[in-house]
């Protein structure tokens, strides 16, 4: 086991030295921890298939579940796929540098182990100071997945990194909690029509006001365990906590009855329950270890809050989680999205009798 680095680091002032032997190391084949707009990413050099392939290692990830290439120049694209469309150039002038990631054919520079053996390559750049040095450092293409032992939620502080890869990486990059916190919107642009595979702070009404008509995959929503993912968080579980997690739905009052008929039931099981309210609900629930996820009226705050709140609920060892569904109008798909994926698509009907 190699020993974990961690170098704070001030993305109004960056400590170029500290940068320069980050890309030392990615130059050379091994692994960096670095903040995001989004959440941390763990990257590697994307054009070195050893060292792409130390990614699914580290992580335990599947080796069918590709990586998203960070760049931080757009002219840098054309090294890495065979086509740039006229739709990818203009999202990238109205999201790059920003938390969009677009799947573009791939070139013949591009290894496999990359792209989890997809001939497409899902690209971004990234709006974060530290992630354009390091990837500038870096040798300019970096493969970055989210820096968390695969399954688990998404670090959003440099802490959770820690606690997942410590021994794994031997330098982590903290520059304190990200912005966004979960993970950025990928829309695939090699199809007739361009598809969003997995929701994001970019949502389907921004991307269409740019290109026009863009579609969303149906399979956003369902349990795809038999599909070879195009994109990352597609096939298999994410997001989520050690303890069993279920979402319940309906109105505000049969929600708040219902978990608290199920939280009664398992307490008298033995059970430690974790409940996920908000600021206005909080109050609704009589026992259990509530946590507020923050107000309904400020979606980006519960996007924020999501993955930090499932990996306290960790912490506390909890054995059950009952979650209320979050509808919100910009953001609500990307958060219902992360959700049903980190409770293993466990949804609860709240019904009249509570």
């Amino acid at each position: 086991m190699q020993t974990t680095v961690v170098r704070k680091i001030d993305e109004s002032n960056i400590d170029l030295q500290v940068i320069r032997q980050a890309g030392r190391i990615l130059q050379s084949g091994g692994l960096v921890a670095f903040p995001t707009e989004t959440v941390y990413g763990l990257g590697a050099d994307a054009l070195q298939a050893q060292a792409a392939a130390k990614i699914y290692q580290a992580k335990g990830r599947p080796s069918d579940n590709p990586l998203i290439i960070h760049i931080c120049c757009f002219e840098d694209i054309k090294k890495i796929v065979t086509h740039i469309p006229q739709a990818a150039v203009r999202l990238a002038d109205a999201f790059w540098p920003g938390p969009l990631t677009m799947i573009l054919p791939k070139s013949e520079a591009v290894p496999y182990e990359t792209t989890g053996g997809m001939d497409t390559v899902a690209v971004r750049m990234p709006a974060n100071r530290t992630a354009l040095a390091l990837i500038r450092e870096g040798g300019g293409y970096i493969a970055a997945p989210s820096a968390n032992t695969s399954g688990r939620p998404s670090p959003t502080l440099a802490e959770h990194v820690y606690e997942d890869l410590k021994g794994k990486v031997p330098l982590i990059l903290d520059g304190g909690a990200v912005g966004i916190g979960i993970e950025s919107t990928i829309i695939d642009l090699t199809e007739e029509a361009p598809l969003i595979l997995r929701p994001g702070y970019i949502s389907l009404d921004m991307l269409s006001g740019v290109i026009g008509e863009v579609h969303t995959d149906p399979g956003i929503a369902a349990d795809r365990q038999n599909c070879r993912p195009k994109a990352p968080g597609m096939k298999y579980r994410h997001y989520a906590p050690k303890a069993a997690m279920f979402l319940v739905e309906g109105t505000r009052e049969r929600v708040a009855a219902k978990i608290n008929d199920l939280t009664r039931t398992a307490m008298r099981k033995g059970k430690k329950v974790g409940i996920i309210g908000t600021e206005e609900t909080a109050g609704d629930y009589e026992q259990g270890y509530v946590v507020s996820i923050g107000s309904r009226q400020e979606e980006e705050e519960i996007a924020h809050n999501l993955y930090r709140i499932l990996r306290e609920f960790d912490e506390s060892d909890v054995d059950i989680i009952y979650s209320e569904c979050f509808e919100t109008p910009r953001m609500g798909q990307a958060i219902s999205n992360r959700m049903l994926k980190a409770a293993g698509h466990q949804v609860i009907e709240a019904d009249e009798s509570g």
